[in-house]
């Protein structure tokens, strides 16, 4: 199961390169953007509940998308490239396992801990 779910992530990390290709953007804005939505680790400097509060709520893919449609409705490409962003990221994160965090620390996520 575990590989059928990483080529899942990896078809939507595909996608969100898809995505960014439709934009007018220079394409070095990708790889460049692409870690920032690891920002949200500053969180954990607080404690590990903020921590797992400030990095899902920039890794969630629902955000991702929220922040996506609405960027298109209001017409900010701006916007549109952040829900991209925040999207692939996300979808990337999850190919390599980092999934959605517990408040009980960072290794512990929705998709098992962290090198197990």
């Amino acid at each position: 199961m575990k590989t059928s779910l990483k080529i899942e992530e990896l078809a939507m990390f595909v996608f969100g390169i898809v995505l960014f290709s439709e934009t007018n953007y220079a394409w070095w804005l990708f790889p460049l953007l692409l870690l920032t939505p690891d920002i949200g680790m500053l969180g954990y400097f607080i404690n590990k509940r903020m921590g797992a509060f400030t990095y899902n709520l920039l890794h969630h893919k629902a955000i991702a998308l929220a922040v996506l449609v609405l960027g298109y409705f209001l017409a900010l490409n701006t916007v549109i490239l952040a829900g991209i962003i925040l999207f692939s990221h996300a979808a990337m994160d999850r190919v390599f396992g980092y999934g959605l965090k517990y408040p009980t620390g960072f290794k512990h996520t929705h998709l098992g801990t962290i090198g197990e």
